[in-house]
């Protein structure tokens, strides 16, 4: 085994730090949904879709993380002198450097994982409530094709939404550790990630509440309008986007310095940092994208609209109530 991985690292063991990376990473999370795809196409089952999305987000985090070390490691595995692993202590408590990680990496990776971990459980207990059924797959699970296509989406949307992620974790702790301590798009982002996740999680909770509520017939609601609903149509989507954003601007701040820009490999020119920017934005844009044209908002909609569209209530609510952004 350790000579399998050993292989692939040295194959994947790019002059540029950021390929070293992203490279193994995006394999990762491709290979990861392979395998989920397997027993879910032959029991044609979705009960463990986006639970495996969520394992993939940790997994290809945690393996960014662990790169350069696993490669020291490898490479000095007939020595006595391997380097440490990193330590989270040390690397909460300094800027970065020998055996610590730079902040920024553990934070927006721990922002990944805390996002992964409770969305994943959240939706695998929602589709478990519902019989292992989920009616975005109606039509897809009977289908080989169709469904290896939806794992292997679902790989994309990974690949894509890590990309500021991978980018930070692929420069050296010891060349973030140059950067100051904290600065203005650290705060930002952080706090956009914040407020996004309390937002999505507490939309979640609500809409979750309201249904348990009323298969114990406390209310006879056909749809939810109360709470952050009263807000907005969707405002789990828009916490979502907001959370990505938040990451993407703490990773675009590093990413377009010339300390970042040097870290990843890149030369700094006016090229290069457009590059970079693209990089970061393409995780919010990408998650945006989705929720809002393909299996988000339209999807909900659809399915209300059709249960509800010839009711005046309904009418009213649509009507007063923004579809995405959260009227104040």
């Amino acid at each position: 085994m350790s000579g399998l991985l050993n292989a692939l690292l040295h194959a994947t063991n790019y002059r540029n730090p950021f390929l070293r990376t992203l490279v193994p990473s995006i394999g990762l999370a491709f290979g990861l949904q392979a395998a989920a795809a397997l027993p879910s196409i032959l029991g044609q089952t979705e009960r463990f879709y986006d639970l495996s999305g969520s394992l993939t987000y940790i997994s290809c985090t945690a393996l960014s993380l662990y790169l350069p070390t696993l490669r020291a490691r490898l490479a000095a595995s007939t020595s006595a002198t391997a380097p440490a692993w990193p330590s989270l202590l040390a690397s909460l408590t300094s800027k970065g450097g020998v055996s610590a990680w730079n902040w920024r990496q553990v934070v927006l990776s721990a922002a990944v994982t805390i996002w992964a971990t409770r969305l994943g459980s959240f939706l695998f207990a929602r589709i478990t409530a519902d019989e292992g059924k989920d009616s975005r797959f109606n039509g897809i699970r009977e289908s080989a094709p169709k469904f290896l296509g939806a794992f292997l989406a679902q790989a994309t949307w990974v690949s894509l939404c890590l990309m500021p992620v991978l980018a930070i974790n692929s420069i050296p702790a010891t060349t973030l550790a140059v950067l100051p301590l904290v600065t203005l798009t650290d705060i930002l982002g952080v706090l956009l990630y914040v407020g996004g996740i309390t937002f999505e999680a507490t939309a979640d909770s609500q809409k979750n509440k309201w249904v348990k509520e009323k298969k114990e017939k406390k209310h006879n609601e056909e749809f939810l309008t109360r709470g952050l609903w009263s807000k907005s149509r969707h405002p789990n989507y828009f916490g979502e986007a907001t959370l990505w954003t938040g990451i993407a601007t703490t990773a675009a701040g590093v990413m377009l310095s010339s300390v970042g820009q040097a870290g990843m490999g890149f030369s700094g020119s006016a090229v290069a940092r457009v590059g970079a920017l693209g990089m970061a934005a393409v995780s919010p844009a990408f998650v945006t994208f989705l929720l809002l044209k393909v299996s988000g908002v339209p999807m909900s909609e659809n399915k209300y609209d059709k249960r509800y569209g010839d009711r005046k209530d309904y009418q009213e609510w649509k009507k007063n109530t923004p579809m995405f952004i959260p009227k104040l």
